[in-house]
């Protein structure tokens, strides 16, 4: 799959950066369990200069906390979202990309019109079947457990740009 547009990514949480699984504490927030190594894809995307958004139907504060240790800046965070369309077209905007030139990942119905509308659109292996057969690329991994990762490093990689510089590391994050 050529890869050589992709400019940008942007992606769901709850079943794309998480397993799905919600769990609630006493105070009412809803927790997640991220991976680490899907984080790290998304910082390598950051590191390279690629946007990078959350549209996300969740709203617990955790999941703000959680991206901005990725390098996902508070402007690109969208949460309660309930058309995902409208964000990922502020997004676009924000960043003078065309909607072609961005990946996004989603695993659910509420994601299907944002993959149709992406350059690539990807679905993990345990997403909703609806969302998978409008997907451009299913991925090989689960949500939150190695998706991002995954189809960013693959990119990063298509383009020449999956390079380590701790020094950059270490500064940015």
């Amino acid at each position: 799959m050529d890869l050589s547009h992709i400019k940008a990514f942007a992606f769901d949480i709850d079943g794309v950066a998480t397993n799905g699984f919600v769990f609630c504490d006493s105070d009412g927030d809803l927790l997640r369990s991220y991976d680490a190594k899907d984080g790290f894809g998304i910082r390598m995307a950051v590191m390279h200069g690629y946007p990078v958004a959350v549209i996300t139907g969740g709203s617990s504060e955790s999941i703000r906390k959680r991206m901005a240790t990725s390098g996902v800046p508070p402007e690109d965070i969208f949460l309660h979202c309930r058309d995902k369309r409208e964000q990922f077209a502020l997004f676009c905007e924000r960043h003078h990309l065309d909607p072609k030139e961005v990946m996004y990942f989603g695993d659910d119905v509420p994601d299907i019109d944002v993959m149709k509308a992406s350059g690539c659109g990807v679905c993990p292996s345990d997403g909703a079947e609806e969302a998978k057969a409008a997907a451009h690329w299913v991925s090989d991994y689960p949500g939150g457990r190695g998706c991002l990762r995954n189809c960013i490093e693959t990119v990063l990689r298509q383009q020449g740009k999956w390079t380590f510089d701790p020094v950059q590391y270490k500064a940015k994050f």
